[in-house]
């Protein structure tokens, strides 16, 4: 739908913070030293933000946006003053080179879950974008090495989980410098849905980055690539 939301210039923004504490619903945070909408169906289009940006940075456009979510931005509200769920801490992990016989994990970020990572993170700059059926790293067990290292990780399944990954997906492609786009699913019929999701986000985000859908069999060959 269409309708009225904020835009932040961030060449004007210095990063003070004073919009993200004005935005009662929690629509703005601060990431990498500058202001950003993280979501919009929390922003309410009220623009309390507006007064309090000291930079002259918010203005009002009207544009394409997911409705106001208040129920949403209840249940966020009720998180944040709870200390929130320790599993929704979103934080970079660091690897070291180690000369160990031990293989260690590569993942480099958390949360994992398409439907808890967060729309606008540090980590999701300059990066490849590793979009993941969750049963593919158990039928393949080289694929940490194989596909993840060196990568931004997020799995789901379109046959448990009851969303649209592409408007979660788009966002993040569109708002982030994202360099390449790397899709790992499994043969079956149902992780179609996670692929299709992938490639329709990277074509809504109008960007033209390098991408590939790779298939796995239930016995973790690599089917197609």
């Amino acid at each position: 739908m269409k309708r009225k939301m904020i835009e932040i210039d961030e060449s004007k923004c210095d990063g003070c913070g004073l919009c993200a504490d004005a935005c009662h619903e929690g629509a703005i945070g601060v990431v990498g030293g500058k202001a950003k909408l993280l979501r919009d169906d929390y922003c309410d289009g009220l623009g309390n933000c507006l007064p309090a940006c000291p930079a002259g940075a918010i203005a009002f456009v009207e544009r394409e946006a997911r409705e106001y979510d208040e129920d949403a931005v209840k249940m966020n509200r009720r998180e944040v003053a709870s200390g929130g769920c320790p599993g929704l801490n979103t934080h970079s992990i660091a690897r070291m080179e180690k000369n160990s016989p031990v293989k260690t994990s590569e993942l480099r970020q958390w949360p994992v879950q398409i439907k808890l990572a967060p729309v606008n993170a540090p980590y999701f700059n300059g990066v490849g974008l590793l979009v993941a059926a969750d049963c593919s790293a158990y039928a393949r067990a080289s694929f940490h090495a194989e596909f993840m290292r060196g990568k931004i990780t997020l799995i789901g399944c379109p046959k448990l989980d009851d969303v649209d990954y592409s408007e979660k997906l788009t966002e993040i492609i569109s708002y982030n410098d994202i360099k390449s786009l790397t899709v790992a699913r499994m043969e079956v019929p149902c992780c179609g849905g996670i692929e299709q999701a992938a490639v329709t986000a990277l074509k809504n985000s109008g960007k033209f980055i390098p991408w590939r859908v790779v298939i796995f069999g239930t016995d973790g060959a690599l089917r197609e690539e």
